[in-house]
């Protein structure tokens, strides 16, 4: 079968995720067309996954990559978190978790849903287009003032406002239901400078239709949390993320749990109880190296985070 994405940081994902005992299990929270699983099965041969993905059509193609390892490998069609809060009859905790953030390139080439500002697609971006509020339904109902805090809050577009105005006075006139017309709509709308420079003016505004649409940033922290709390005492978990956003929620998600004591700083004694979960296998977040950056230029603004449980929270109230 022909793949569409290469995942990133496979070489660090495998040194700081690798087994360190016999028949664990490992899931793949994001599992996408399964490069990192297919990476992890190939290495480590009494190693299982289960691996996750709310996109039935990318699903389809990991099963039919991942056959190969038989029942090692097992899927859950669903979001990561509803999996995480409440683990399926039959499966036990994981001693290992990854959850690799970034979109797809499948999802920019081959899923037909608007994912892209290049194509004249239908504009969805929905990774379960089963569920919720399609990106032209956002578009078509949500206020001016509401959509320029949502892309600049979800993006910092810094342009925010005229391009929430600009699309405003399309709709106007007429459905915005296709990629391109969005695309061509935000380039007009923003100064002449801004159109050229290193990155396509819509590439923003894409980015914060497509998380708010799947709810990207607002369930992140209820996913780590109950991925956290499923995890095995002495097991890992690594996440990726792509952009300032997210990577900021899961630092500071990270160093809470490796504090003792997560109290405000004017609180004059500890009413949290707290006591330190997770202690930090990597200080500062792990970039891709200059060869993989050239080789998979997605992978330019990938960073890994590593923590490892040392502690249940309901042993540490």
């Amino acid at each position: 079968m022909e793949i569409s994405h290469k995942p990133v940081l496979t070489a660090e994902t495998l040194s700081y995720l690798a087994p360190r005992g016999k028949g664990e299990l490992m899931v793949d929270a994001t599992l996408g067309e399964g490069g990192h699983s297919y990476a992890f099965l190939s290495k480590f041969s009494d190693l299982e996954i289960f691996g996750i993905d709310a996109d039935s059509v990318i699903l389809s193609a990991a099963k039919e990559r991942l056959a190969e390892f038989g029942e090692r490998i097992h899927f859950y069609h669903g979001w990561s978190h509803d999996f995480f809060a409440e683990l399926p009859e039959g499966v036990r905790r994981p001693d290992t978790i990854l959850i690799d953030l970034g979109i797809s390139v499948f999802h920019y080439e081959k899923s037909g849903r608007g994912f892209s500002f290049k194509k004249d697609e239908v504009l969805d971006m929905r990774l379960d287009p089963s569920q919720g509020m399609s990106a032209a339904e956002l578009i078509a109902s949500t206020k001016e003032k509401d959509l320029a805090d949502l892309i600049y809050h979800n993006a910092e577009e810094q342009f925010s406002r005229r391009i929430a105005k600009a699309i405003v006075e399309a709709r106007s006139h007429g459905k915005i239901e296709v990629s391109k017309t969005l695309a061509d709509i935000i380039e007009q709308a923003v100064p002449e400078f801004y159109r050229h420079g290193k990155i396509h003016p819509a590439t923003k505004t894409f980015q914060a239709l497509r998380i708010a649409v799947n709810g990207e940033l607002s369930r992140l922290e209820e996913l780590l949390e109950a991925a956290l709390n499923s995890l095995k005492a002495g097991g890992r978990m690594g996440v990726i993320t792509f952009h300032s956003l997210e990577d900021r929620i899961v630092k500071n998600f990270f160093r809470n749990k490796n504090k003792d004591c997560i109290c405000p700083p004017e609180n004059p004694i500890c009413i949290c109880g707290g006591q330190r979960t997770v202690k930090l296998i990597t200080r500062k977040a792990t970039a891709p190296g200059a060869e993989e950056m050239k080789d998979n230029p997605p992978s330019r603004s990938a960073k890994l985070r590593v923590i490892e449980k040392i502690l249940d929270e309901e042993r540490a109230a």
